[in-house]
C-alpha cells in the first residue's frame, strides 16, 4: 500500500498552521490585590507598561515606558487572576486594568476586559481618557465600570500637569455617558495646581451634566512615589508642594457635593 502523501491535504494542513492565531501580548509592569481603592471590592489590579502622559504627582514613574515592563500573554495574565478568583468575588469584586495607560494597549487591554467578562468577573478599566478613541465599542462593552482621572479642568494647568491636552478626556466623558457606562471620577487634588474654586466647579458643571457618573473621588496629593523618582534619575517637579489638609479636602468635596454629585 502506498504511503505517499497527498500534496493537497499538506498544502491544506500547512495553510491551517500559518493562519493559527498567535496569542495576544502585552507590556506589563505587575499585578496586585486592593481594596476599596481601584473600584469596588477587592480587586486583581493588573499594571500595564507605557503612558502618554508624564503627570507630575504620578506615583508610578516606573510605568511610563513600555520597555520597562514585560512581554506577557492574555493567557498568562489569565491563568493569575484565576488564582484570586475566589477571594476577589467573595469580596464583591473582580480585575481592574491600570497603568501606566491601559488603552495604550488597547488589543491587549480589551482581550483582558473580554476574557475576564466570559469568566464571570465584574471588570474595570482605569483610565485617564487622553487615548479615549483607541477604546473600541467592544472594548467598552466589556468594561463595567471605567475609573476615569480628569487631572484639572483647567486647559493650561492640564497641559502643564500632563504634557497633554484636555480636550480628548472630556469627549471620551461624553462617549461615556451615550453608551451609559458607569463612571467614578478620579481627581488628584494637588495645593497650588488643581485647588482652584474656578476649576473645580467649572468640572463639577461639566459632571453633572452627564447622566453615569456614580461618584467622584477627590485623591489628596502624596509623595510616595518621590523614591521611585530618585532611582529613575527623573527630577520630582513636585517634592516641595505640600500634601493637602483636611479643610482643603473637604472644601473640594464640598464643592462637588453641591452640584449634586457623591464625593468621596
Amino acid at each position: 500500500m502506498s504511503t505517499a502523501t497527498d500534496p493537497a491535504a499538506g498544502r491544506a494542513a500547512g495553510c491551517e498552521r500559518a493562519t493559527a492565531p498567535a496569542p495576544t501580548t502585552g507590556r506589563i509592569h505587575s499585578w496586585d490585590l486592593s481594596t476599596g481603592v481601584d473600584g469596588p471590592g477587592t480587586r486583581f489590579v493588573l499594571f500595564v507598561s507605557g503612558c502618554p502622559l508624564l503627570c507630575l504627582y504620578c506615583a508610578n514613574p516606573d510605568t511610563w515606558h513600555m520597555r520597562d515592563g514585560r512581554e506577557a500573554t492574555v493567557d498568562e495574565v489569565m491563568a493569575e487572576i484565576e488564582k484570586y478568583r475566589a477571594f476577589v468575588t467573595t469580596a464583591g469584586g473582580g480585575v481592574t486594568v491600570t497603568g501606566g495607560e491601559p488603552l495604550l494597549q488597547p488589543a491587549f487591554t480589551g482581550e483582558v476586559l473580554r476574557r475576564c467578562k466570559e469568566a464571570g468577573l465584574h471588570t474595570a478599566l482605569d483610565t485617564s481618557g487622553y487615548l479615549g478613541s483607541r477604546a473600541t465599542d467592544e472594548l467598552l462593552a466589556d468594561t463595567d465600570l471605567v475609573l476615569l482621572d480628569i487631572k484639572s479642568f483647567d486647559v493650561r494647568t492640564y497641559r502643564e500637569l500632563t504634557g497633554g491636552e484636555l480636550a480628548p478626556t472630556l469627549d471620551f466623558a461624553r462617549r461615556l455617558d451615550r453608551l451609559g457606562k458607569r463612571v467614578w471620577i478620579r481627581y488628584v487634588l494637588v495645593p497650588g495646581w488643581t485647588d482652584s474654586p474656578d476649576a473645580v466647579y467649572g468640572l463639577a458643571r461639566f459632571l453633572a451634566g452627564l447622566g453615569t457618573i456614580d461618584r467622584v473621588e477627590v485623591l489628596p496629593f502624596h509623595k510616595l512615589g518621590a523614591a521611585k523618582y530618585d532611582a529613575l534619575g527623573v527630577p520630582f517637579r513636585l517634592r516641595n508642594t505640600p500634601t493637602p489638609g483636611p479643610d482643603l479636602v473637604g472644601r473640594v468635596r464640598d464643592q462637588f457635593r453641591e452640584l449634586g454629585l457623591n464625593a468621596y
